[in-house]
């Protein structure tokens, strides 16, 4: 009986887990649709402002591939297909920003008393 109730609820925590990851994609996947609006209605002369759309639009990008491949698809041509991801935004999937430096980590050394 005691197995029930453990099974039972990993079965819900499970169940919880897939909802909150389908929930997070369909947030990510408005927030890219509204970024890519966004970047295709822009008709603004600044290219400081582009440049900023450009740059939301990839990371909104980034996010949504991460979350889909969290949840277990890994067709992103079909994404750049169903949402008309221009060469610009998908071009650098995988590429930090310019505007986040790397920075190297000091190995981890432990604490001695």
């Amino acid at each position: 009986m005691a197995i029930d109730r453990i099974e039972s609820g990993f079965a819900t925590l499970e169940y919880e887990i897939a909802q909150e990851r389908a929930s997070a994609l369909g947030r990510l996947g408005r927030r890219l649709e509204s970024a890519l609006a966004a970047l295709s209605g822009c008709d603004s002369p600044d290219p400081k402002t582009r440049a900023g759309l450009l740059k939301e639009a990839r990371h909104s990008f980034w996010l949504f591939i991460v979350q889909r491949e969290a949840c277990g698809f890994n067709n992103n041509a079909q994404i750049i297909r169903d949402y008309a991801v221009p060469d610009e935004v998908h071009a650098h999937l995988g590429l930090p920003p310019a505007t986040y430096p790397i920075t190297r980590r000091r190995p981890f050394q432990a604490k001695t008393s």
